[in-house]
C-alpha cells in the first residue's frame, strides 16, 4: 500500500440568516489524518492517532452547527454559528490543516468553492410538526472474520477499531448484528452441535463455543471503551447443524426436517440462554438469514444456507419459534424475512395465509438492501402497509458483492460512499427505522472469508504491519445518519424543491433538528433552508459532498 498524507484544504461556503448575522467558530475535534490513493482519500488511525469527534449539537437556542464531508477531503469539518439581529450575508473562510505525514503533498484534494452565486439552486421546507417513524438505531455487524481480525491486532489498535463505529466521539453506533454460530465471513462453516447427529436434546451444545466466546470478550472491551451502557445484539443463524437439514450439506437446496422444528427453536433458546448467561443479553433474533439462498438461488451461493418457504417458516414461527421464545424472553424482538427488498411483497403474505398466527410473533421486519438499485421501495411499502406496527430495519450491507463490482476494497472510493449516503436515505425516506452493516472491519482483500466472498467494509485494517486502519468514505457518510440521528429519533418532514440536492430531517430527542443535505452532482448549490417554526438558512454546498445541519 502506498499513499501521501499533508494538505491544506480550503473551502468557501456562504451562509445567511434571516434577520441575523452569523458569527463562525470551528468546532474542536481530532482531525482526520488524510493519506491519498490513486483510487481517493482515507483517514488513517494507528494505536496512537485516530480522529474523533466531540458533541457538536448546538449549546443553545441561537447557535446552530453545520458538520460537512466531501469527495475533496473534508471530514466531519465543523463550524459553529451564533445568530445576531443584523441581516447580512456571512463568508466563511474554513481552512483545515491536517497533520503531516509521510511523502508529498497531496495533488488533488485543494478544493474551492467561491461566494459567486452557483448554477443550481433548490429550497428545503422543514414541518417538524408532520411526524413519520422513530429511529431504532444504527450498527454493523460482528463475524468471524472481525473477531479473526480483531484478535490479531494490538489492544490499542482493536480500541481503534471500537470507538470510532460504538462511541459518542466515533458515530454513535448502538446496534449489533451477530451470527448464530457460522456464516459467510468466518475462516469455515460451522455450527453449534455437529455431533452428535441426531441429537434433539442437544446434548453438545451447553457452552458457548470459544470463537462465540472471543466475540463476547470482544464486545465487552468495545462496551468498556465506548462507554456504550444500551447495546442492542441482534442474532440470525445462517444454516442449522447439517443432520437437521434435508440436503446434509451446508450449501445448496436445503429444508429443514420438519421433526427438527423444535429442536431448532430450541437452539436458538440455547444460544440466547448462554449470552445472557455470559453478560450480553440479546435485544433481538431474526427467522433466518435470506431463507431463498437455500431455494433458489443455489448455484450462487456457496456459504451457509438454510432454505425457507414462507408458508414453512410460518409454520414453524407459529408452533414453534415463537412459543419457546416468547415463554422465556417475552420482549426479545423476533425479526422475520432477513432477506431481500423485493421478497417483502409477497413473504408475508404467504405467511398470513400459511399461519394467520404467525405474524404476531413479530415486532419487527428486516430488510437486505442489495438488489435495492433494481427493486423499488415500493416493495417495502406493501409489507409496511400491511403492518405498520413492526419495526423495520436493513439488517445487511455491504459494497462489492454484485459480478460488476470490484470484489475488494476500494481504498478512499468516495463513488461507494455515495453509494451508501444513497441507500441511507432512500431507506429512511420510506419509513425504514434503522441499519445494520455487515463487517465493521475487514482486511486488505475483503475478508477473511472461507468462499472468497470478497466485499468492501466503512474501515480496513492493513493485516500486513497490523499498524493502521483505514477509515473509508462510505464511514463518514453513514456516520452523517448514525452520528447525528440518534435513538429515539423522528423523521419529520423537510421536502425539497428539486433534485439539485437530496435531503431528511429528524427531530432530535434532544428537541433540536438534524437536516442531511446531500449533493451528488458536479456542481455547487446554492441551499435555502426555511422551517416552519424557528428559522431560514441559506448556504452555498460544494460538489460531491454530504452536510448535517443542526439547530433548535
Amino acid at each position: 500500500m502506498e499513499g501521501n498524507s499533508h494538505a491544506t484544504i480550503k473551502v468557501l461556503l456562504v451562509f445567511s440568516f434571516v434577520a441575523n448575522l452569523a458569527v463562525f467558530s470551528h468546532q474542536a475535534s481530532t482531525p482526520c489524518h488524510l493519506r491519498e490513493y490513486k483510487t481517493g482519500l482515507v483517514c488513517i488511525c494507528n494505536a496512537t492517532y485516530c480522529d474523533y469527534l466531540e458533541d457538536p449539537s448546538p449549546s443553545d437556542e441561537n447557535e446552530f452547527v453545520i458538520v460537512s464531508t466531501s469527495k475533496a477531503g473534508l471530514r466531519f469539518d465543523t463550524v459553529r454559528g451564533l445568530n445576531n439581529i443584523t441581516e447580512k450575508t456571512h463568508i466563511l473562510d474554513f481552512d483545515e490543516r491536517l497533520q503531516e505525514g509521510e511523502g508529498k503533498k497531496l495533488k488533488n484534494v485543494i478544493h474551492k468553492v467561491t461566494s459567486s452565486p452557483a448554477t443550481r439552486r433548490v429550497s428545503i421546507h422543514v414541518d417538524r410538526e408532520k411526524i413519520r417513524q422513530k429511529i431504532t438505531g444504527f450498527g454493523g455487524s460482528f463475524t468471524g472474520a472481525v473477531r479473526y481480525i480483531l484478535e490479531n491486532l494490538p489492544q490499542k489498535l482493536q480500541d481503534h477499531v471500537y470507538k470510532p463505529f460504538y462511541s459518542q466521539q466515533g458515530i454513535g453506533f448502538n446496534l449489533m448484528r451477530t451470527p448464530i454460530g457460522g456464516c459467510d465471513f468466518d475462516l469455515e462453516p460451522w455450527a453449534y452441535n455437529e455431533l452428535p447427529v441426531n441429537d434433539t436434546a442437544l446434548s453438545n451444545f451447553t457452552a458457548l463455543d470459544a470463537r462465540e466466546r472471543k466475540i463476547i470478550e470482544q464486545i465487552k472491551r468495545l462496551k468498556e471503551v465506548t462507554n456504550l451502557e444500551n447495546l442492542r445484539i441482534k442474532g440470525a443463524a445462517w444454516s442449522s447443524p447439517k443432520w437437521m437439514k434435508t440436503n446434509n450439506k451446508w450449501a445448496g437446496s436445503s429444508r429443514l426436517k420438519q421433526e427438527y422444528y423444535q429442536t431448532w427453536a430450541y437452539y436458538h433458546l440455547r444460544w440466547m440462554e448462554l449470552w445472557a448467561a455470559n453478560g450480553l443479553p440479546i435485544w433481538a433474533i431474526s427467522t433466518g438469514n435470506e431463507p431463498l439462498n437455500g431455494v433458489g438461488f443455489m448455484p450462487f451461493v456457496r456459504f451457509m444456507s438454510l432454505g425457507w418457504t414462507p408458508g414453512k417458516q410460518a409454520i414453524w414461527l407459529s408452533e414453534n419459534l415463537g412459543p419457546t421464545i416468547r415463554a422465556k424472553y417475552n420482549k426479545t424482538v423476533i425479526f422475520g424475512n432477513d432477506d431481500q427488498r423485493y421478497t417483502f411483497a409477497f413473504w408475508f403474505k404467504l405467511m398470513r395465509l400459511s399461519r394467520p398466527d404467525s405474524l404476531d410473533y413479530l415486532s419487527g421486519l428486516s430488510v437486505h438492501w442489495y438488489w435495492d438499485e433494481i427493486f423499488e421501495p415500493s416493495f417495502i411499502d406493501i409489507a409496511h402497509k400491511q403492518m405498520p406496527d413492526k419495526i423495520m430495519l436493513i439488517s445487511e450491507s455491504c459494497i462489492g458483492d454484485k459480478p460488476w463490482q470490484k470484489k475488494t476494497p476500494i481504498l478512499g472510493s468516495w463513488k461507494r460512499g455515495e453509494k451508501m449516503a444513497r441507500g441511507f436515505l432512500q431507506n429512511l425516506q420510506n419509513n425504514i427505522n434503522g441499519w445494520l452493516d455487515w463487517n465493521i472491519v475487514l482486511n486488505e482483500e475483503g475478508g477473511p472469508n472461507y468462499v472468497n466472498n470478497f466485499v468492501d467494509s466503512p474501515m480496513i485494517v492493513n493485516m500486513t504491519n497490523r499498524l493502521e486502519l483505514y477509515k473509508q468514505p462510505m464511514f463518514y457518510t453513514m456516520g452523517h445518519f448514525s452520528k447525528f440521528i440518534p435513538e429515539g429519533s423522528v423523521r419529520i418532514a423537510a421536502e425539497r424543491s428539486n433534485i439539485n440536492v437530496d435531503t431528511i430531517g429528524f427531530l432530535r430527542p434532544d428537541g433540536s433538528i438534524a437536516l442531511i443535505v446531500f449533493n451528488s452532482g458536479f456542481a455547487s448549490v446554492n441551499v435555502s433552508i426555511v422551517d416552519t417554526k424557528r428559522c431560514s438558512i441559506s448556504l452555498q454546498i460544494p460538489q460531491k459532498s454530504i452536510h448535517t445541519v443542526l439547530y433548535n
